[in-house]
This record gives C-alpha cells, sequence and structure tokens, in this order.
C-alpha cells in the first residue's frame, strides 16, 4: 500500500483499520518525511481516530519501550502518541492507559509509569468526574510501585535500579495539579470532598510504601537529593493543603472509628492506617519533616503516650529497616522524659506493656545482632524512665511471659540494681524491700520444674537468681531484714537450694555417662548421637561431641559453686546472728 501526503483521507481511514496501523503508518513517515503539521491534518481527517483510536496506543506505547527502536523511529512514534492523547476519547484512552501501567512488571513498570504519567493527567484534566478518574489512577500507579523493591543503601538509592525513586518524584508532579485545584475550589462540593478524599487515601498509601521501609539518611549538605525525603516532605505538605493538617491527623492514632469527611475506614483499613500513622510519627519526630507545624506546648510524657502506639505497630513488623524505625523512635521519645518520672499508672495503657515485649521479641528472635543489641539498650532506658512502682510491675510481668533464660537473668539484674539502690537510701523504697519484694522474689528463686528443671538451658536465670540471692544475704543483715529475705528463708531453701542440689547432682551424673560413653566412641571411631538440654544431636564427631558435653559440666560446676558460697554465707551469717543474740542475753 502506498499513498502520499497529497492523497484524500479515505485511503488514511481504510489505512486506520489495519491491524498494524502504527508500524505502516511510522514506516511510511519515514519514506515521505511528513511534517508535523500534514501528519495532524492527515489524522485529524480520520474520524474513526476519535472512538477508535485508543487501540493504537498500545502498540505505539509498546513501541516507545523498546529501545532497540532508532532515535529517528522513536521521535515519530512520540509524535503519534501525542496526537492520539490530543484526539481520542479521555474516558477510553484513560482506561487504555491504565491497562498498559499495569501490564509491566520488573524493572520495565518504572519505565511504563513514567512514560505515561504526563499523558495520564492530560487525559484525566479532559474529564468531569475527576474524582474517580484520579483515584482509580492512583490506585493503580501505587499498586504497581509497591511491587518494586525499596532500595535500602545510599548506594542503591543512587543507582536506582528499578526506577522507584524516579516514579516517586514524578508521581509527586503528577499528583500536584490536583491538589491546588482542591486548594482553589473554595466552595465545599460532593465532588471537591470526593476528590479530597481520593487525595487523602493516596497520602495515606504513600505513607505505608514506600515510605514504611523506605530508609532516611543523616541530613547533609546534600539532603535535598534524598528522593525518599523529598516524597515524604511532599505528600506531608499535601495532607495540609488538602485540610488535614498532619498534628489533627497524628493525634487521632487510637480511636475505635477514623472518619475523615466522606471516608469511612472499616476495620481492615484501619489496620493498614496503623501502618501509615505510625510512618508519619517517624517521618515528624525522628527525621523532623515539617515538625515545625507541631504545637511547642505539648509535654514529653503526652507525646510518648501517643507514640507508644504507633512504637508498637513497628516492633509487630518483621522487616529489618522497619523494627530499626520503631526503635528509633521510642528513643526519641524517652530521652525526653526524666529518669523515675514515668508513672506507673502508664502501664494500665496496653501499649505501654506491649512494646516492651516487643523489644523481648526483638531481642530473643531477631537474627540482625545490631537490632538485638538495640532492643536491649531500649528496654534498659525504658526501665530507667519509669518510677518504683512501674519497675516493679514491669518486672513482674517479664517474668511472667518473656520465657526465655536470658531476658530472665537481665530482669533480675535489674531487681538487683533497684534493691541496692533503696537499701542505700535513708528511706527504703517498700518496692524492693519488705513484703513486696518477697512477693517479686517468689518469683525469682525457684526453678520452674523443681528437681527436674533442665539447668543448662536455665543457666543464665539460675546464675543471676543465685547470684542476687548471695547479694542479699550479704548486705542485708538478719537482725535488720530489710528485705525480708530471713524470714522467708525456709521457703527459700525447700523451693530453690534443695531442688537445685538434687538438679545438679542429676545433670552432673547424665552428662559424665554421656562424656563416657562418647569417649567410647571415640575409640571406636563411630559416630553416635547425644542428648542436649532434651534434645538430641546426632552425628556428632566424638571430639565435637566431648567439647560440648565437658561445656555443659563446667556450667554445672560455675553454678554448684555459687550455691555452696550463698550457702556457706548463709551458714555464717545466722551463727554469727545467733551467737550476737546469745551475748545479748
Amino acid at each position: 500500500m502506498e499513498w502520499r501526503a497529497s492523497e484524500s483521507s479515505p485511503p488514511i481511514d481504510k489505512l486506520v483499520l489495519h491491524p498494524n496501523f502504527c508500524e505502516i503508518l511510522a514506516s511510511k513517515l519515514g519514506e515521505i518525511r511528513m511534517a508535523v503539521e500534514e501528519l495532524q491534518s492527515i489524522i485529524k481527517r480520520c474520524v474513526i481516530i476519535k472512538n477508535m483510536g485508543w487501540n493504537l496506543v498500545g502498540p505505539v506505547v509498546r513501541c516507545l519501550l523498546c529501545k532497540d527502536k532508532e532515535d529517528s523511529k522513536r521521535k515519530v512514534y512520540f509524535l503519534i502518541f501525542d496526537l492520539l492523547v490530543k484526539l481520542c476519547n479521555p474516558k477510553e484512552l484513560l482506561l487504555g492507559l491504565l491497562e498498559l501501567i499495569e501490564e509491566p512488571s520488573g524493572k520495565q513498570i518504572s519505565q511504563s509509569i513514567l512514560l505515561l504519567l504526563q499523558p495520564l493527567q492530560t487525559v484525566i484534566q479532559k474529564l468531569h468526574n475527576k474524582a474517580y478518574s484520579i483515584g482509580l489512577a492512583l490506585s493503580t500507579l501505587w499498586n504497581q510501585l509497591s511491587l518494586l523493591p525499596v532500595p535500602y543503601s545510599k548506594e542503591q538509592i543512587q543507582m536506582d535500579d528499578y526506577g522507584l525513586c524516579q516514579c516517586c518524584k514524578a508521581l509527586i508532579e503528577f499528583t500536584k495539579p490536583f491538589v491546588e485545584e482542591v486548594i482553589d475550589n473554595k466552595e465545599n462540593s460532593l465532588e471537591n470532598e470526593k476528590l479530597k478524599d481520593e487525595l487523602l487515601k493516596f497520602c495515606f498509601k504513600s505513607l505505608k510504601c514506600p515510605l514504611l521501609t523506605a530508609q532516611f539518611f543523616e541530613q547533609s549538605e546534600e539532603g535535598g537529593n534524598d528522593p525518599f525525603r523529598y516524597f515524604a516532605s511532599e505528600i506531608i505538605g499535601f495532607l495540609s493543603a488538602i485540610g488535614h493538617p498532619f498534628p489533627k491527623m497524628i493525634f487521632n492514632h487510637g480511636r475505635k472509628k477514623r472518619t475523615w469527611n466522606y471516608l469511612e475506614f472499616e476495620e481492615e483499613e484501619n489496620k493498614q492506617l496503623a501502618d501509615s500513622m505510625a510512618s508519619l510519627a517517624y517521618l515528624v519526630f525522628v527525621q523532623g519533616i515539617h515538625i515545625d507545624q507541631l504545637p511547642m506546648v505539648l509535654s514529653p510524657l503526652y507525646l510518648l503516650q501517643f507514640n507508644m502506639g504507633h512504637i508498637e505497630v513497628f516492633l509487630q513488623r518483621t522487616e529489618e529497616s522497619v523494627i530499626s524505625k520503631g526503635l528509633e523512635l521510642l528513643e526519641n521519645s524517652l530521652l525526653r522524659i526524666e529518669d523515675n518520672s514515668l508513672l506507673y499508672q502508664y502501664l494500665e495503657i496496653k501499649s505501654f506493656l506491649t512494646v516492651p515485649q516487643g523489644l523481648v521479641k526483638v531481642m530473643t528472635l531477631c537474627p540482625i545482632e545490631t537490632l538485638r543489641k538495640k532492643s536491649l539498650a531500649m528496654l534498659q532506658l525504658y526501665i530507667n524512665k519509669l518510677d518504683s512502682q512501674g519497675k516493679y510491675t514491669l518486672f513482674r510481668c517479664l517474668l511472667n511471659t518473656s520465657n526465655h533464660s536470658g531476658v530472665e537473668a537481665f530482669i533480675i539484674q535489674n531487681i538487683k540494681n533497684q534493691i541496692d539502690m533503696s537499701l542505700k537510701r535513708t528511706r527504703n523504697n517498700k518496692w524492693f524491700t519488705g513484703p513486696q519484694l518477697i512477693s517479686l522474689l517468689d518469683l525469682v528463686l525457684f526453678l520452674p520444674e523443681g528437681a527436674e528443671t533442665d539447668l543448662l538451658q536455665n543457666s543464665d536465670r539460675i546464675m543471676a537468681s543465685l547470684n542476687l540471692l548471695r547479694y542479699l544475704v550479704i548486705k542485708d543483715n538478719e537482725n535488720d531484714n530489710q528485705t525480708g529475705l530471713w524470714t522467708e528463708l525456709g521457703n527459700i531453701e525447700n523451693n530453690f537450694l534443695k531442688p537445685l542440689h538434687i538438679g545438679l547432682n542429676m545433670s552432673k551424673a547424665h552428662y559424665e555417662a554421656e562424656i563416657k560413653n562418647s569417649q567410647e566412641a571415640q575409640k571406636s571411631k563411630d559416630l553416635c548421637s547425644i542428648t542436649v538440654s532434651g534434645e538430641e544431636i546426632p552425628n556428632m564427631p566424638p571430639e565435637m561431641q566431648l567439647k560440648v558435653l565437658h561445656s555443659a559440666l563446667f556450667t554445672f560446676d560455675l553454678i554448684e559453686s555459687v550455691l555452696a558460697r550463698v550457702e556457706e554465707l548463709i551458714e555464717i551469717k545466722t551463727k554469727s546472728t545467733s551467737e550476737e543474740n546469745i551475748g545479748i542475753k
């Protein structure tokens, strides 16, 4: 088929119906060097373009996304694409463009979005029912962006292999005209309110993805080039522009039902919204984005109270960057508060107990050492901020719920420190002396399963308990009995010391027998299994078995030596007191 610029329109109309119209048209344009004005004139004369031209957008866009095309041909395809955007039915074109955005995967997602955002904005501007169209477009764009991996390091952000950073910046430019339209529209019409709600939904989604997991680095002279900081700043700015300044929104966290204008969030959306609000709190309080909008009269305790709910959300997640943000927000909130000033009544608020329990989970389950250490430091900082009754309450809670020997040892060490401070004061602290302390010691100085307790698995807790008991015996005289220890000594011996003796004898006998079996296996050079802490470890080389078994025996000897020292101190103290009493008589 041959045609020229001077030919009449009917042949062109027939050509439009050809399935490879775009390819044919592009090649013919190259041959006849048709001017832009002539091309526009020809396509305008094709009546079918207005109603059917959107079918041509797909092939044109795919050609534009193909990197193998020559630059001269790409210019032609861009020319055709621009004309189709101007001439086609906007409703049909909108759906066509959104389908094209949904098609790609991997690195092609960003390429498609960056190509189609501007045409999509142009098409939406032509439509009357903008709220629905904008909502549909933003939802489609966000769904695709959420499939892209979020760069983690500075190098990854600079490389931007999947184009997420470029897309975030382009998406802001895409959304700005619609935000400005809301600002300029002074009438509170139903359509305008719906547009606000669609923009609000988009802001919430953006706060969750990519901003919830995005990494932020220390601000520097180049801080303005940080794409995620720019994106976050613009999103928070959008919230204020559409009538939802973040101070008003962020303090709504915790309400059973959140409603903004015509927008209601059901239970599942509320769960998603919690992630968005936590992300917003982190951006404001840790990164300092738009923090100047926050009222300066708010007390540190008030800020901690509502941030604890956001911190709880962070610690429930498993991503390294999200947990890290929760720890940073907790540290930022706690450092504003003086030690011993957080009243025990705050522990009646659910999050004030679930957050330390979340820290324990990170300390014991997280595979990343830096996060485990940070969680331990944050738990200690949290303990320091509580008043005496608050510390006492938290200690009881964690001893009952942690189920981890190392964590329990950490709590017992804190109990020892509180007793030490109490005994050094002229006025005793009732929570760490006398009857209240005895109630707490009942949770510390006992073996969970009596003499059959796995001493190796509970060795950290047992050693901490023995060290606490040794400290109490040394510091508190029987005549003073400030801690109540001497009154309860009989129960402590029956519930802790005697079962521990029996357990040590049983455990040592078991491991000595295992060592004998391992030595015999070593002579025969056979592989055999051993039982450590109730779990069978199969097919371990005999020399490795011996190391494990001797290590266990060393632990038992260490426990036994501290136990013997405690019993020796008790005997010395009770004998000394008896002699003093006889002397007095």
